[in-house]
Protein backbone atom coordinates (compact mmCIF):
# COMPACT_ATOMS: atom_id res chain seq x y z
CA UNK A 1 0.00 0.00 0.00
CA UNK A 2 1.21 3.24 -1.09
CA UNK A 3 2.11 5.85 1.66
CA UNK A 4 -1.17 8.85 1.14
CA UNK A 5 0.69 11.48 -1.10
CA UNK A 6 0.86 14.63 1.07
CA UNK A 7 -0.17 17.84 -0.59
CA UNK A 8 2.50 20.98 -0.95
CA UNK A 9 2.41 23.50 1.58
CA UNK A 10 1.72 26.94 0.29
CA UNK A 11 3.93 29.56 0.85
CA UNK A 12 2.67 32.59 1.74
CA UNK A 13 4.18 34.77 -0.65
CA UNK A 14 1.90 33.27 -3.07
CA UNK A 15 -1.22 33.25 -1.11
CA UNK A 16 -3.66 35.39 -3.32
CA UNK A 17 -7.14 37.04 -2.31
CA UNK A 18 -9.75 38.44 -3.85
CA UNK A 19 -9.34 42.16 -4.47
CA UNK A 20 -12.21 43.61 -2.82
CA UNK A 21 -11.10 41.47 0.13
CA UNK A 22 -7.51 43.07 -0.26
CA UNK A 23 -8.80 46.79 -0.83
CA UNK A 24 -11.48 46.33 1.86
CA UNK A 25 -9.09 46.05 4.20
CA UNK A 26 -6.83 49.03 3.20
CA UNK A 27 -10.21 50.76 4.82
CA UNK A 28 -11.09 52.26 0.99
CA UNK A 29 -14.81 50.99 1.38
CA UNK A 30 -16.69 47.99 1.55
CA UNK A 31 -16.47 45.22 -0.60
CA UNK A 32 -19.49 45.64 -2.26
CA UNK A 33 -18.57 49.24 -3.28
CA UNK A 34 -15.07 48.13 -4.60
CA UNK A 35 -16.94 45.61 -6.79
CA UNK A 36 -18.46 48.31 -8.29
CA UNK A 37 -15.13 50.03 -8.96
CA UNK A 38 -13.49 46.59 -10.28
CA UNK A 39 -16.59 46.61 -12.61
CA UNK A 40 -16.14 50.25 -14.05
CA UNK A 41 -12.45 49.90 -14.59
CA UNK A 42 -11.21 51.57 -11.82
CA UNK A 43 -8.94 49.02 -10.43
CA UNK A 44 -5.45 47.79 -12.23
CA UNK A 45 -3.33 45.07 -11.00
CA UNK A 46 0.73 45.29 -12.28
CA UNK A 47 -0.81 47.64 -14.88
CA UNK A 48 -3.44 45.21 -16.22
CA UNK A 49 -7.20 46.31 -16.03
CA UNK A 50 -8.97 43.94 -13.60
CA UNK A 51 -12.27 42.61 -13.93
CA UNK A 52 -14.65 40.96 -11.09
CA UNK A 53 -13.23 37.70 -9.74
CA UNK A 54 -9.67 38.85 -10.15
CA UNK A 55 -7.14 37.74 -7.51
CA UNK A 56 -3.61 39.27 -6.28
CA UNK A 57 -0.99 38.09 -4.24
CA UNK A 58 1.19 39.81 -1.63
CA UNK A 59 3.55 40.88 -4.59
CA UNK A 60 1.00 42.18 -6.93
CA UNK A 61 1.11 46.22 -7.55
CA UNK A 62 -2.69 47.35 -7.41
CA UNK A 63 -4.04 50.68 -7.82
CA UNK A 64 -7.13 52.94 -8.22
CA UNK A 65 -7.99 55.40 -10.57
CA UNK A 66 -4.22 55.40 -11.21
CA UNK A 67 -3.02 55.39 -7.90
CA UNK A 68 -0.85 53.22 -6.90
CA UNK A 69 -0.52 51.56 -3.62
CA UNK A 70 1.88 50.18 -1.46
CA UNK A 71 1.96 46.31 -2.04
CA UNK A 72 1.69 44.79 1.01
CA UNK A 73 -1.73 42.88 1.69
CA UNK A 74 -1.84 44.55 5.50
CA UNK A 75 -3.97 46.50 6.26
CA UNK A 76 -3.35 50.51 5.75
CA UNK A 77 -6.82 51.77 7.18
CA UNK A 78 -7.60 55.47 8.10
CA UNK A 79 -7.65 56.04 11.93
CA UNK A 80 -11.35 56.35 13.14
CA UNK A 81 -12.07 57.17 16.90
CA UNK A 82 -14.94 56.59 19.09
CA UNK A 83 -14.93 60.05 21.50
CA UNK A 84 -16.97 60.40 24.40
CA UNK A 85 -17.13 63.96 24.43
CA UNK A 86 -18.31 65.27 27.83
CA UNK A 87 -20.52 68.73 28.09
CA UNK A 88 -18.28 71.73 28.25
CA UNK A 89 -15.93 70.70 25.15
CA UNK A 90 -16.37 72.79 21.78
CA UNK A 91 -16.29 71.01 19.04
CA UNK A 92 -13.78 73.15 17.06
CA UNK A 93 -9.82 73.15 16.52
CA UNK A 94 -9.21 76.34 17.93
CA UNK A 95 -11.08 78.62 20.52
CA UNK A 96 -10.02 82.18 20.61
CA UNK A 97 -11.44 82.19 24.12
CA UNK A 98 -9.34 79.37 24.90
CA UNK A 99 -11.83 76.94 26.12
CA UNK A 100 -11.10 73.87 26.05
CA UNK A 101 -12.16 71.59 22.49
CA UNK A 102 -12.40 67.96 21.72
CA UNK A 103 -9.19 67.89 20.38
CA UNK A 104 -7.08 68.57 22.95
CA UNK A 105 -7.31 64.82 24.24
CA UNK A 106 -6.97 63.47 20.66
CA UNK A 107 -3.42 61.60 19.87
CA UNK A 108 -1.31 63.21 17.42
CA UNK A 109 -0.56 61.89 14.11
CA UNK A 110 2.18 62.71 11.28
CA UNK A 111 1.06 63.82 8.02
CA UNK A 112 -2.86 63.46 8.87
CA UNK A 113 -5.41 65.54 11.12
CA UNK A 114 -8.53 64.63 12.35
CA UNK A 115 -12.30 64.90 10.94
CA UNK A 116 -14.95 65.52 12.79
CA UNK A 117 -18.30 63.31 11.73
CA UNK A 118 -20.81 65.69 12.43
CA UNK A 119 -20.98 67.86 15.90
CA UNK A 120 -22.22 68.00 18.80
CA UNK A 121 -23.03 71.41 20.65
CA UNK A 122 -21.44 72.89 23.60
CA UNK A 123 -23.50 71.23 26.54
CA UNK A 124 -24.43 68.50 24.88
CA UNK A 125 -22.17 65.47 25.89
CA UNK A 126 -21.77 61.60 24.75
CA UNK A 127 -20.55 59.78 21.18
CA UNK A 128 -18.40 61.49 18.97
CA UNK A 129 -17.10 59.83 15.47
CA UNK A 130 -13.38 61.02 14.33
CA UNK A 131 -11.18 60.27 11.32
CA UNK A 132 -8.66 60.62 9.21
CA UNK A 133 -10.06 59.87 5.87
CA UNK A 134 -12.04 63.59 4.95
CA UNK A 135 -14.10 62.01 2.19
CA UNK A 136 -15.30 59.16 4.47
CA UNK A 137 -16.48 61.57 7.02
CA UNK A 138 -18.58 63.61 4.56
CA UNK A 139 -19.87 60.38 3.08
CA UNK A 140 -21.19 59.76 6.89
CA UNK A 141 -22.59 63.40 7.20
CA UNK A 142 -24.68 63.27 4.17
CA UNK A 143 -27.93 63.88 4.17
CA UNK A 144 -28.77 60.72 1.52
CA UNK A 145 -26.96 58.47 4.52
CA UNK A 146 -29.65 58.87 6.65
CA UNK A 147 -27.93 57.34 9.26
CA UNK A 148 -29.33 57.23 12.76
CA UNK A 149 -28.42 59.34 15.54
CA UNK A 150 -29.92 58.26 18.84
CA UNK A 151 -29.66 60.38 22.43
CA UNK A 152 -30.79 60.26 25.92
CA UNK A 153 -32.52 63.65 26.64
CA UNK A 154 -33.89 64.58 30.23
CA UNK A 155 -36.91 67.09 29.98
CA UNK A 156 -37.32 69.36 32.42
CA UNK A 157 -41.52 69.64 32.63
CA UNK A 158 -44.26 67.46 31.43
CA UNK A 159 -45.11 65.47 28.26
CA UNK A 160 -48.32 64.38 26.77
CA UNK A 161 -49.10 61.65 24.57
CA UNK A 162 -50.33 64.71 22.31
CA UNK A 163 -46.96 66.26 22.41
CA UNK A 164 -44.85 62.79 21.40
CA UNK A 165 -47.13 62.52 18.64
CA UNK A 166 -46.51 65.72 17.25
CA UNK A 167 -42.92 65.07 17.39
CA UNK A 168 -42.94 61.88 15.43
CA UNK A 169 -45.34 63.54 12.97
CA UNK A 170 -43.54 66.40 12.19
CA UNK A 171 -43.06 70.22 13.54
CA UNK A 172 -41.98 73.24 11.50
CA UNK A 173 -38.94 74.92 12.22
CA UNK A 174 -37.22 78.15 10.96
CA UNK A 175 -35.37 75.75 9.04
CA UNK A 176 -37.62 73.46 7.66
CA UNK A 177 -39.78 70.05 8.77
CA UNK A 178 -38.42 68.08 11.41
CA UNK A 179 -39.12 65.39 13.34
CA UNK A 180 -38.19 62.19 15.75
CA UNK A 181 -38.35 58.66 13.60
CA UNK A 182 -38.75 57.17 17.56
CA UNK A 183 -39.28 58.21 20.98
CA UNK A 184 -39.54 55.79 24.03
CA UNK A 185 -39.34 56.83 27.87
CA UNK A 186 -36.11 55.59 29.83
CA UNK A 187 -37.68 56.83 33.45
CA UNK A 188 -36.81 59.88 35.70
CA UNK A 189 -38.97 61.17 38.35
CA UNK A 190 -40.79 64.47 39.18
CA UNK A 191 -40.19 67.27 37.09
CA UNK A 192 -37.04 65.50 35.23
CA UNK A 193 -38.27 62.75 32.56
CA UNK A 194 -35.72 60.71 30.31
CA UNK A 195 -36.57 59.80 26.95
CA UNK A 196 -34.51 58.44 23.97
CA UNK A 197 -34.94 59.73 20.78
CA UNK A 198 -33.83 58.77 17.33
CA UNK A 199 -32.71 61.68 14.50
CA UNK A 200 -31.98 60.60 10.84
CA UNK A 201 -30.34 63.99 10.03
CA UNK A 202 -27.61 66.27 11.79
CA UNK A 203 -29.16 69.60 11.94
CA UNK A 204 -27.80 71.96 14.33
CA UNK A 205 -29.45 71.72 17.74
CA UNK A 206 -32.17 69.82 16.01
CA UNK A 207 -33.07 67.81 19.38
CA UNK A 208 -32.80 70.40 21.70
CA UNK A 209 -34.88 72.87 18.83
CA UNK A 210 -37.59 70.33 18.87
CA UNK A 211 -38.55 69.37 22.30
CA UNK A 212 -38.08 73.83 23.11
CA UNK A 213 -40.85 74.15 20.06
CA UNK A 214 -43.20 72.08 22.39
CA UNK A 215 -42.40 74.76 25.47
CA UNK A 216 -40.45 72.01 27.21
CA UNK A 217 -36.32 72.83 28.57
CA UNK A 218 -33.33 70.11 27.85
CA UNK A 219 -31.51 69.64 30.81
CA UNK A 220 -28.97 66.83 29.46
CA UNK A 221 -28.39 65.56 26.40
CA UNK A 222 -26.35 62.51 25.59
CA UNK A 223 -25.51 61.18 22.19
CA UNK A 224 -25.26 57.37 22.78
CA UNK A 225 -25.05 55.97 19.33
CA UNK A 226 -24.32 56.75 15.81
CA UNK A 227 -25.74 54.60 12.67
CA UNK A 228 -24.74 50.78 14.03
CA UNK A 229 -21.82 52.11 16.92
CA UNK A 230 -22.70 52.59 20.69
CA UNK A 231 -21.08 54.56 22.86
CA UNK A 232 -19.27 51.72 24.75
CA UNK A 233 -19.85 51.37 28.74
CA UNK A 234 -16.28 51.00 29.29
CA UNK A 235 -15.37 54.36 27.68
CA UNK A 236 -15.27 57.17 30.25
CA UNK A 237 -15.74 60.56 29.41
CA UNK A 238 -12.61 62.52 27.62
CA UNK A 239 -11.25 59.00 26.38
CA UNK A 240 -11.53 57.67 23.09
CA UNK A 241 -11.06 54.21 21.50
CA UNK A 242 -10.07 53.23 17.65
CA UNK A 243 -12.94 51.34 15.71
CA UNK A 244 -12.77 47.84 15.52
CA UNK A 245 -12.88 46.48 11.96
CA UNK A 246 -16.45 44.56 12.57
CA UNK A 247 -18.19 47.81 13.29
CA UNK A 248 -16.10 49.79 10.41
CA UNK A 249 -17.61 47.41 7.60
CA UNK A 250 -21.34 47.48 9.54
CA UNK A 251 -21.12 51.36 9.37
CA UNK A 252 -20.23 50.62 5.32
CA UNK A 253 -22.53 48.53 5.04
CA UNK A 254 -25.53 50.83 5.73
CA UNK A 255 -23.76 53.73 3.93
CA UNK A 256 -24.15 50.91 0.56
CA UNK A 257 -27.84 50.15 1.99
CA UNK A 258 -28.80 54.02 1.79
CA UNK A 259 -27.10 54.45 -1.48
CA UNK A 260 -29.34 51.30 -2.62
CA UNK A 261 -31.90 53.20 -1.66
CA UNK A 262 -32.14 56.20 -3.59
CA UNK A 263 -31.15 53.85 -6.84
CA UNK A 264 -34.35 52.24 -6.48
Amino acid sequence: MKPPIKKPKVSPSIRTQKLQKILADKGLGSRREIETWIEAGRVAVNGVRAKLGDRADAHAQLSVDGRKLLTSHKPEKNKILIYHKPAGELCTRKDEEGRATVFDNLPRIRGKRWVLVGRLDLNTSGLLLLTTDGAFANRLMHPSSELEREYAVRILGKTSPEVLQRLQKGIQLEDGLARFERIWEAGGEGANHWYHVVVREGRNRLVRRLWEAEGLTVSRLIRVRFGNITLPRFLRIGKFVELDDKLLQGLYKLLDEARDRLKS
